[in-house]
């Protein structure tokens, strides 16, 4: 099967919609096409920068506005990103994807920090993922330039509904961030949440504008919302497994060569319906106990999955090569103190709006 870029919505529902084990057959068909069914990519996420976010993102207990009860802390120390990379590493992942709750990389001493990091976790043989908001093309090269491997930046929704979700920043910027990435060398992963109220054609809407993408993510991970207390969200229903594993079998089936991550909210799934999902495509996990600040199996609970179902760790390195790091003296680009107009679209979500009042009055008695 070849890759596809040009897929319409209707397409796209049409396949979300078959009936379940004609979908999950079609789906395990590709997957075998194209990946080793029985390797599933390892990635630890590190939160080193936590809280404190200036963005009003409707699922986030890290939004600042929200009172979620969420520990901020500063930037981690380049020796604690290491000492976390070793461990994750002895446990089974090829990958550190390192999270900051900012909207956007701003030069200066913070974000030279985090390209020591990078280069420091690269040089440990271990593939270097980043997800820290907004960038622009030349902070996207400085950081091709440290060794980072991959760039995380979800699109999270359709963009229509993408509205309902966010009021402080656009769509336009998220896809903007994606093309400042493919200008270098580094992969793009880039994914979405479902159970924040959205339609099944809004599911539909974001995997078109990921198909669509030429080339597509090299990585999508696919989340179920974790709905957290203080949040604009903390009320949502959680997401059935049927629906998890029609939206991974849907994503493997438009995105052959992908690889679909199993994301948040594997908590409140069984291993029976992990399994599906295996079945239908889904070949990455996060392991470790956190995402960023959300509850996550243990590592050693995954492993004992593996076992059972004979799956084994996919090795660093083997669907990119890995990154030369150019250390910062000899680095050919420089911070530019750029200051880039990323939008603030600055309509109104009424539900977004209620929870910070809420936040509000609970801090006030």
């Amino acid at each position: 099967m070849t890759t596809r870029h040009n897929w319409t919505k209707e397409e796209i529902l049409e396949i979300y919609n078959k009936p379940f084990m004609e979908l999950l057959y079609e789906a395990a068909t590709i997957h075998r096409q194209h990946h080793d069914p029985n390797t599933v990519q390892v990635s630890t996420l590190l939160s080193i920068k936590t809280g404190g976010c200036p963005e009003d993102c409707g699922y986030c207990p890290q939004a600042a506005r929200y009172h979620t009860n969420v520990e901020g802390n500063d930037l981690m120390s380049v020796q604690q990103v290491k000492a976390q990379a070793l461990r994750a590493k002895s446990s089974g992942s090829s990958r550190v994807c390192m999270g900051a709750a900012w909207r956007n990389v701003k030069d200066g001493p913070e974000f030279d920090q985090v390209l020591e990091m990078v280069r420091t976790i690269n040089k440990l043989d271990m593939e270097v993922c980043c997800t820290l908001g907004m960038v622009t093309e030349n902070q996207a090269k400085r950081l091709a330039e440290a060794g980072l491997y991959a760039y995380n930046h979800n699109l999270d929704t359709s963009e229509e509904y993408y509205k309902e979700v966010i009021s402080t920043r656009g769509y336009e910027d998220r896809l903007q961030t994606i093309e400042n990435v493919r200008k270098t060398n580094v992969t793009v992963c880039s994914g979405g949440i479902i159970g924040m109220g959205e339609s099944i054609e809004d599911r539909a809407g974001m995997l078109v504008a990921l198909a669509t993408l030429n080339p597509q993510p090299e990585s999508v991970p696919i989340n179920a919302l974790v709905a957290v207390e203080g949040t604009p969200m903390e009320d949502q229903k959680p997401v059935e497994i049927w629906e998890m594993v029609r939206m991974v079998a849907t994503t493997r089936i438009v995105m052959p060569q992908t690889q679909v991550r199993l994301s948040a909210g594997r908590t409140g799934m069984s291993r029976e319906g992990q399994a599906m999902c295996f079945f239908a495509g889904a070949n990455s996990i996060f392991a470790g106990d956190k995402l960023l600040t959300t509850p996550n199996p243990d590592v050693n609970e995954d492993m004992e999955m593996f076992r059972q179902l004979g799956l084994n760790p996919q090795k660093a390195f083997v669907k990119a090569p890995q990154p030369q790091t150019v250390e910062a003296i000899d680095s050919e680009y420089a911070a530019k103190g750029e200051k880039p107009k990323w939008s603030r679209p600055g309509h109104t979500i009424e539900r977004n709006e209620a929870a910070k009042h809420k936040g509000s009055l609970v801090s006030e008695d």
